[in-house]
Order: structure tokens, then C-alpha cells, then sequence
């Protein structure tokens, strides 16, 4: 279903601005819960799962807590998403829970801690590589000599693809062909004949996923992830766990098993408590709205919405959770 049916209006503001919060510095809003004012979300892929829940969310702020007004930017996704929130271009930031662990350690893609702390862990992520049936490639160790999206630059998705690579046994910078696209363009170029593979993190369904499998039908198929999960558990403890991609997500002959990693909703030390317990409420207290934008946000669940270790809770959305449950 469509975001519109939430709130056209708030939508069409959404979309109309979806570029500019990434386009430069604009003053941090820590969020004076007794002033309002506005909010920016930092999504992802427009044919991604984060981009249409956060312009769900957006849409229920707007509506629901008095005197503020969201809108939901499209971005690279996740370490994107970490960096605009730290440096102020953005309020809320989805992210990988791997990810997430990275930036408050000081790890991978941030060479200093990052001060960001959690309203809530949200849905599952499951990892999906999707290959053209013709070009043999059935584990990720055959992507070697193979040309493959990894991913936007500076998103979770690239990320995961680079350790999915590296647990195969290959070295992502020499061993394959490296295309660095959004969910968009790489399921542009899986159509045309132009990448052999792609790979995707996100919630199920995700539409660009969809958009390819009902395209390509039988010319394009997932592949299993099986047998580099135990090299990326023994290298990442506690990020990833299996999971399996029901065959009925994207009509596929049978289930694929898969990597699956947590999503966490970021937001900066310094949002104010009220706020930040306010839009924690809203998440759950509106969960079925969610799902009718997308049902990935099935897997929102309040028992599980404290488990965002390493990344801290924000004492408001804590507070929040304690009274929720």
C-alpha cells in the first residue's frame, strides 16, 4: 500500500524536499519538545523498506505530536544516515544494528565513537543477493570474475556485501567487479544485462526485490548464504544470525536461507527525553499503520525493542518502553 493512504499531504511535503536534507549542514534540532519544530528522517533506497516506513513515520509525527512537522529524506542508507546525524543534517536515522555497533565503538567506516544512542530496534533485515540464472552463480565464492552491486556508497548494504565477499574467501577490491549502486540502479542494471549480481540488506518485501523477481521471472533467482554465515558469526559475534527468505516473498521455487541483522531508529544524545518518548510511544501505539505501508514492520516487536547492545537507549524512549510494557 501506498504512504499516501497514511497522509497524502504530509507525503507530497516529504517528497517534495526528500533531496535537500542531504544536500548540506542545516542547525541540529535537539528537539525543545515545549517549541516544536522540525524534524528530518534519514531513510534510504526509495524502493527500500526504510524509505517507505520513514515516510510513514514522518507522516505520523506530523499528525500526531503537536507542533512538529517530519519529513523522510532518501539517502545511502546507514552509515550515511550515522554521519548526517552526528554533523546535524538529519534528527532520526535508520540503521543496521551492524552498523550501528561500528559507529558507537569507533569501527569500520568511523575512525572516532559516534555520540547517537536508540529510540527502539526495529524489524529484521535479511540479507539478499540476487543473481541472473544464466551467469552460474550459485554461492558467493562464484561471484569471483563477476560484475556486482555492492550497495550505495556508505550503506549498511555495502557493508555486509564487502564481509559476505571477504567470508567467501575473496578479496572485494580485486576478485569481483565492484558496482557501487542504490537498489534503484542495480535493479536497472540486473535487468539490462549490465551486473551479474546485486546485493541487498533490507526488510521483506522489498520492493525493488519484487520489482526485479517479477520482472526477470525465472532469469534471475537468490541465492543460499548458508555457508558464509559461520565465518561471518566466528568474525562478527553477536551481529548476524540465519534466517530464511520464505519462498512466497518474491515467488521463488523454495525457501532461501539467508543473514539476518537487526535494524535500530538513531537519534543524537541531545533529543530531549519528552520527545524522544513521545515518538517511541507512536511507533508502537501506530504499528498498524506501519504494516500497511510495508509488512517488514511485523517485525517491530515491544519484547524486543531494548536490544540494541552495543548502542545505548535514549533515557526517553527507555522510559517509553517501561511504560509500554
Amino acid at each position: 500500500m501506498r504512504i499516501r493512504r497514511l497522509s497524502t499531504t504530509v507525503v507530497a511535503i516529504a517528497t517534495a524536499i526528500t533531496l535537500a536534507a542531504c544536500g548540506g549542514q542545516r542547525e541540529a534540532n535537539t528537539g525543545d519538545d515545549t517549541n516544536g519544530g522540525r524534524l528530518t528522517i534519514a531513510t534510504g533506497n526509495t524502493t527500500g523498506v526504510y524509505y517507505q516506513l520513514g515516510g510513514s513515520l514522518a507522516s505520523l509525527i506530523s499528525s500526531k505530536i503537536e507542533g512538529y512537522r517530519a519529513t523522510a529524506s532518501e539517502t545511502g542508507a546507514s552509515v550515511q544516515n550515522i554521519q548526517g546525524l552526528v554533523a546535524g543534517n538529519y534528527d532520526i536515522a535508520f540503521s543496521l544494528g551492524d552498523t550501528a555497533a561500528d559507529a558507537v565503538d569507533g569501527k569500520g567506516k568511523f575512525p572516532v565513537k559516534q555520540e547517537v544512542v536508540a529510540l527502539t530496534r526495529l524489524y529484521p533485515n535479511y540479507t539478499q543477493v540476487a543473481v541472473r540464472t544464466s551467469s552460474g552463480i550459485n554461492t558467493v565464492a562464484d561471484l569471483k570474475g563477476k560484475k556486482v552491486s555492492t550497495g550505495s556508497p556508505d550503506s549498511g548494504t555495502e557493508v555486509i556485501a564487502r564481509r559476505l565477499i571477504e567470508a567467501a574467501g575473496l578479496d572485494p577490491a580485486r576478485d569481483i567487479t565492484a558496482q557501487r549502486l542504490g537498489l534503484p540502479e542495480s535493479v536497472d542494471a540486473m535487468k539490462s544485462g549490465s551486473i551479474d549480481a546485486l546485493v541487498w540488506s533490507g526488510g521483506l518485501p522489498t520492493s525493488g526485490i519484487t520489482d526485479l523477481t517479477t520482472s526477470l521471472g525465472k532469469d534471475v533467482k537468490l541465492i543460499s548464504l548458508a555457508d558464509v554465515l559461520p565465518a561471518m558469526q566466528k568474525t562478527y559475534p553477536d551481529a548476524y544470525a540465519a534466517g530464511d527468505i520464505p519462498a512466497a516473498t518474491y515467488k521463488q521455487p523454495a525457501d532461501v536461507s539467508t543473514i539476518v541483522v537487526p535494524n535500530v531508529l538513531l537519534v543524537r544524545k541531545d533529543m530531549a527525553p519528552e520527545l524522544a518518548e513521545k515518538i517511541t510511544k507512536l511507533i508502537y501505539e501506530n504499528k498498524d499503520a506501519l504494516i500497511q505501508v510495508n509488512a517488514a514492520a511485523k517485525g517491530i516487536k515491544l519484547e524486543d525493542a531494548t536490544k540494541v547492545a552495543p548502542v545505548q537507549m535514549h533515557p526517553g524512549a527507555q522510559k517509553a518502553i517501561d511504560e509500554l510494557g
